[in-house]
């Protein structure tokens, strides 16, 4: 037993001393293009923590107008300020956005809209993860209304500006773990049968069935999009989940640091020549593979019918 102890403890040792090795070999793909960004605007949701503030830190640096729209008002702040000091770019600013909550996103979308007459980028960031089982403002499951049609609504309000401003992109943060998601039309709300993961799973399989379809009809108006997975990422993501967070206390020094998450986002913003692979599924700063599940051209439109029912728009 004691043998066995002190070989765990060991092994223990030996890989939290080559974590720095281990950490750089999982880093991924990193954005290597130069383009600079001044005259440019770009709206980051969610980007007061994490790689969407890693985002938009980097965006500011090429010098763009970078807008954080996010919940937390103050916190934002906090990373404007922080992110301005960094980069002597005065234009980083900060507007609320409440993604569970429509009236919120609709008020935000005013607002912006009266404030700038452009927009050439927009990444759609925020997200929630493995939240008990609760609904937003609008009756919608937290995880679908939050990850999906709360940045499904956001892009039908600003693609206006965005199509007056083309060339123009939009960034949807998804996950691998779309592999494992399944779109249950005949219980969206998980009103029927709810499991926190899964329901993250399937609002992530939502994001590049959105990605996809969007980009087939904005074909020829010069905006393209792109679905991104972030890779295993240190940040505030998992909190609510006491597992996956002392999982990821445990296991940081092997993971991507939210600069390193961050990559990939700006690869698909940024990199020159990418219009061609618009709705496409990118990881590690390259295109890669999705599940047969997100290539079904009927769930998509289903669910952007659906989606456009649930939210009282008409978006064709």
């Amino acid at each position: 037993m004691l043998v066995a102890l002190g070989l765990l403890t060991s092994f223990l040792s030996l890989l939290y001393l080559t974590a720095p090795s281990i950490r750089k070999f999982f880093a991924g793909g990193v954005c290597r293009t130069n383009v600079q960004l001044p005259g440019k605007v770009v709206v980051i949701t969610g980007a007061n923590t994490g790689i969407g503030k890693e985002t938009a830190r980097e965006l500011a640096r090429r010098g763009a107008r970078v807008y954080i729209a996010c919940r937390d008002v103050l916190k934002g702040e906090s990373a404007a300020s922080e992110i301005r000091a960094d980069t002597k770019n005065s234009q980083v600013l900060v507007r609320k956005l409440d993604l569970s909550d429509t009236k919120s996103i609709r008020a935000f979308a005013e607002g912006f809209l009266a404030e700038e007459k452009q927009l050439h980028i927009l990444i759609n960031n925020a997200g929630v993860m493995m939240c008990p089982y609760s609904k937003t403002a609008d009756g919608f499951e937290t995880h679908l209304g939050v990850n999906h049609l709360g940045h499904f609504l956001l892009t039908y309000l600003l693609l206006g500006r965005l199509k007056e401003s083309a060339p123009a992109r939009v960034v949807n943060l998804s996950s691998v773990v779309h592999h494992v998601g399944k779109i249950r039309f005949h219980d969206l709300q998980g009103e029927k049968r709810y499991c926190s993961g899964f329901a993250y799973c399937h609002s992530k399989l939502a994001n590049v069935l959105f990605t996809r379809e969007l980009a087939s009809r904005l074909q020829g108006t010069g905006v393209t999009t792109y679905a991104v997975h972030p890779g295993i990422v240190s940040s505030e993501l998992v909190r609510h989940s006491f597992l996956m967070c002392l999982f990821w206390r445990l296991f940081s020094p092997f993971v991507k640091s939210t600069r390193q998450g961050a990559q990939t986002s700006l690869h698909c913003a940024l990199a020159e020549g990418l219009e061609p692979l618009s709705g496409k599924y990118f990881s590690d700063c390259k295109k890669t593979w999705v599940s047969p599940r997100a290539r079904n051209k009927k769930t998509a439109e289903r669910l952007w019918h659906v989606s456009c029912e649930l939210l009282g728009i008409q978006w064709e």
